[in-house]
């Protein structure tokens, strides 16, 4: 089963969430929408993300103590969080931000195409790492199918090799169960 890739978009204005999701229609992300700092960490407890957008004003829980939050928890602290703010006259908001965890920070009006172009390149490192952890996890199954098959074939070994000059039927037959449960698995009782 492919898992699509999602995008949190967090921003206390609907407009701004309407637009955010315009701009990253036609990309391979699925947007999920907010209006608050507490609704995205809410959100981040049932779902996996690719990249945060995040309003870096909003009232109650601004931008910079969500992403604090979310950098200090173990399951989200990888999640890359791309600032977005209307505040471009402070350059100690920008360093906040990327202080509290942040990828990038962009003032609006951002261009459209680098914003889609930024979440492009953080959806494919997402889609990756996926990947990666599949390889992986068939790579450890393939492992441990190989020390059983090794087992088996150094026990069956041992079996005959211990009657070697006369070998029992007994055991004969215990060493190629041993060789064909190893094969094919093991059999129903």
């Amino acid at each position: 089963m492919t898992q699509v890739a999602k995008a949190l978009l967090v921003d206390d204005r609907r407009e701004n969430l309407m637009a955010l999701e315009a701009i990253l229609q036609g990309l391979p992300v699925q947007s999920v929408a907010v209006e608050s700092g507490e609704a995205a960490l809410k959100q981040l407890l049932v779902d996996d993300f690719a990249v945060i957008l995040l309003d870096a004003q909003m009232p109650d829980m601004d931008g910079f103590e969500t992403a604090s939050h979310i950098k200090r928890r173990e399951r989200t602290r990888h999640v890359p969080i791309i600032f977005l703010t209307a505040a471009d006259r402070d350059a100690q908001l920008a360093l906040r931000g990327y202080a509290v965890g942040a990828v990038d920070y962009l003032t609006k009006p951002f261009d459209p195409w680098v914003l889609r172009a930024k979440v492009s390149v953080f959806v494919e490192l997402w889609t990756k790492t996926r990947q990666l952890a599949v390889q992986s996890e068939m790579v450890r199954e393939r492992d441990a199918q190989w020390r059983l098959l090794s087992d088996a074939v150094d026990e069956a070994t041992t079996l005959l090799r211990t009657n070697e000059d006369a070998p029992e039927p007994d055991a004969i037959s215990r060493a190629l169960a041993l060789l064909e449960q190893a094969r094919w698995g093991p059999t129903p009782d």
